[in-house]
């Protein structure tokens, strides 16, 4: 039988700590982006490199019900 794969600790600590450096939601962390925002991008497609990988891991966590992942990672900061 074969594991889940357990979540990347360092990845989900870098979502609440990298914000988002241009746009409308300019300066707010990956995590506090509206979910919207998350499905524009998945429409439009994700930013090459750190952000787009950190951005598709947030709309993955918000549309898939694993926003306790992140809250867990706050109350620790």
């Amino acid at each position: 039988m074969q594991e889940a794969a357990q979540p990347n600790s360092e990845l989900l600590k870098e979502l609440i700590r990298y914000k988002m450096p241009f746009g409308k939601y300019k300066d707010w962390l990956i995590a506090d982006l509206p979910v919207s925002y998350l499905e524009w991008f998945h429409s439009k497609g994700f930013p090459a490199g750190k952000l787009g990988m950190l951005l598709a891991t947030m709309y993955e966590i918000q549309t898939n019900g694993l926003g306790y992942l992140i809250q867990g990672l706050r109350k620790l900061k």
